[in-house]
């Protein structure tokens, strides 16, 4: 008997699409084994760094009470905002680069709410089994058994929502001490409601939201069709060899009977996370994970075709022509990145690792016992570095002027430290009402160069 694959009639309204819950069937194939090991590795980054450990403390802690950012060997700190800054607008460019080559591979891939929605379909089908098996669980009247199912899978779903809030808060809050309190129901206000605001959040767009997220509350999913082109890897159903579709026999002659390669299965909708069509061409709902092209695959290894009839392709290769890679969009967003992650690297590098800030006492001038006259300053020194240090307080260049401060300095790791001083005018002339002067903080160990910090001198107008 030869094997056929008849045509499926699917009801849009209740097994999938936009106006009800999309229902996704179980499948295999190259793309989904990429998209495991990406998600994988996403996993491992995610879960495992929040537990590492560096010098004694967190390896990586956004510790905003202190306001210290802990990555690994470096402390960034507010002044250091513009690196942060440099590293968002890296990732931004990052991403252009790759929507222009291949679309929206990065939402199919590795974005977080395609990840975790993965995930989330995963506990379904644990739980309620495969497409049709949930289909029939929707429709069936409430009973003890959909109960019980039902329970099970949103169990799943908190389970995996709170780890996630709990992972996500840790890297704000030190992780152990938080998981500690959560276990000992000792969680602060503030810890518990980010806590609970966050599993919430997860729970929420994952596993009820999941497509409209991407589809309708997504901003990239409206502005990447201006970074596409006809050069663009995007996933397209190649119509002139797929239509006219229709079923028929694994051994029939389809050109004999009008047909395409497309035997109208609809594998590659019930796949879909989105709930689409492919075959009816590029759509912004599309988020480029490739499941369709597995499924369709699968089909013509079953009915013994080339297979390619969805794929990863280009909209000019589709039209027979090249599809061209060096293009000037693509070198524009290349360059820019390369420049960016040049300059930072090189802003990385150069950052000091002392910093000294000057705020001049609202007294705008005084007396001292000697007659002198004499302003009150106010020295904010961090040391960034992760050693302590001994460091002098000086003036740069100041001959008139006599620096009222404390000796050598004693500044341990990460330590910030407000160092009131005064300068006195030792000139014999009266002094100009406004005068510059340079504050010089240098490392007695020869450690980094000195820092400077601007102010000025403030004295009665002469007459």
């Amino acid at each position: 008997m030869s094997e056929r694959i008849p045509a499926k009639i699917i009801d849009t309204g209740t097994a999938y699409g936009p106006d009800g819950p999309i229902h996704t069937r179980s499948f295999s194939g190259r793309y989904r084994l990429l998209r495991l090991l990406g998600a994988g590795a996403l996993f491992v980054l995610f879960f495992g760094t929040a537990w590492l450990s560096w010098n004694e403390r967190q390896a990586v802690l956004w510790d905003l009470a202190a306001r210290k950012f802990h990555i690994f060997g470096a402390t960034f700190w507010p002044q250091d905002l513009i690196l942060l800054s440099a590293i968002l607008i890296i990732a931004a460019f990052g991403l252009f680069f790759i929507t222009v080559v291949a679309g929206r591979i990065w939402c199919g891939y590795t974005c977080p709410q395609s990840v975790w929605t993965w995930i989330f379909m995963w506990a379904e089908k644990v739980t309620e089994g495969d497409r049709h098996q949930r289909i029939r669980l929707d429709a069936a009247p409430w009973s003890a058994n959909k109960l019980l199912r039902r329970s099970a899978k949103h169990a799943i779903w908190l389970a995996v929502s709170l780890i996630t809030a709990l992972t996500f808060v840790g890297y704000f809050t030190p992780i152990r001490e938080l998981a500690s309190n959560l276990l000992t129901f000792n969680l602060g206000t503030q810890s518990a409601f980010w806590l609970f605001f966050f599993t919430a959040a997860t729970y929420i767009n994952a596993g009820w939201l999941r497509e409209k997220v991407c589809r309708d509350m997504c901003p990239y999913a409206r502005f990447q069709s201006v970074m596409f082109d006809r050069d663009t890897l995007v996933i397209a159903y190649d119509a002139e060899r797929g239509e006219q579709r229709g079923p028929r026999r694994k051994d029939s002659d389809p050109k004999a009977q009008g047909l395409g390669d497309c035997i109208d299965c609809t594998l590659c909708v019930q796949v879909c996370p989105t709930g689409i069509d492919i075959r009816n061409g590029l759509q912004f709902e599309c988020i480029g994970c490739a499941a369709c092209i597995d499924a369709c695959d699968s089909v013509m290894d079953k009915m013994g075709y080339a297979r390619g009839l969805v794929r990863y392709t280009s909209e000019r290769a589709l039209a027979g022509e090249r599809t061209h890679w060096l293009r000037p969009r693509l070198i524009g967003y290349a360059g820019m990145l390369v420049l960016m992650i040049g300059l930072f690297v090189v802003a990385l590098i150069e950052r000091p690792l002392m910093s000294l800030d000057v705020t001049r006492d609202r007294n705008l001038f005084r007396e001292n016992s000697a007659g002198q006259l004499e302003n009150a300053y106010s020295l904010k020194v961090i040391n960034k570095r992760q050693q302590a240090g001994h460091y002098q307080l000086s003036l740069d260049a100041a001959e008139d002027f006599q620096l009222a401060a404390p000796g050598p300095v004693l500044l341990s790791a990460e330590d910030i430290r407000d160092i009131p001083v005064s300068v006195v005018w030792t000139g014999e002339q009266a002094p100009a009402p406004r005068q510059h002067i340079r504050f010089v903080l240098t490392a007695l160990d020869d450690s980094g160069p000195p820092v400077v910090a601007k102010s000025t001198f403030v004295a009665p107008v002469r007459r």
